[in-house]
């Protein structure tokens, strides 16, 4: 079976930054599907009209991946706000209640990067936005995607797992 839209890919790969770093790596195959919101849009391009054994090496700029880093999303919140084991790296979905920070996306990720005395350093950028990537990805399998896989827009899994703390399904507030 070739690869097409809708179907369901499962693939190993390795992450790098732009010199070379590794980020993640998948060495168990992990399911996506082609045709929804799992892969990114220079992915699915590459692996469209392919077949098992399939084997590239991407580049993808920022845009293509993560997004820019936007500084906007930083942001200062009383250390008041936190609980007494706040620490950099940690992460929680949303600001905590009773923050002051205003026009901030209330779903986001934000990664507790600095912690004060009197104030905490919430960053609501992906971990890697504004950073290059290189990904080499092999193609181990290609199926039908089910209604449900089709409907949901995904398999469910997230895209990377980047460890920089706590898991955001265990929120600090």
């Amino acid at each position: 079976m070739q690869v097409s839209r809708p179907c369901v890919v499962s693939l190993r790969w390795r992450l790098e930054d732009a010199q070379g770093q590794l980020i993640d790596e998948l060495t168990e195959p992990m399911e996506f599907l082609h045709g929804g919101d799992d892969l990114f849009a220079k992915v699915e391009a590459a692996l469209e009209g392919q077949e098992i054994g399939f084997e590239t090496s991407l580049a993808l700029n920022p845009d293509e991946a993560f997004g820019d880093y936007d500084a906007d999303l930083v942001c200062f919140e009383a250390r008041s706000l936190f609980p007494d084991g706040v620490d950099v790296g940690m992460q929680m979905e949303g600001l905590p209640e009773g923050a002051q920070s205003e026009g901030m996306p209330l779903d986001a990720i934000y990664t507790v990067t600095e912690v004060y005395p009197e104030h905490v350093v919430l960053d609501g950028n992906h971990p890697l936005a504004g950073i290059g990537l290189r990904m080499h990805l092999k193609l181990l399998d290609v199926r039908p995607a089910t209604e449900a896989e089709i409907e949901a827009g995904g398999i469910g899994e997230p895209l990377f797992s980047v460890q920089t703390g706590a898991p955001p399904d265990e929120p600090l507030h």
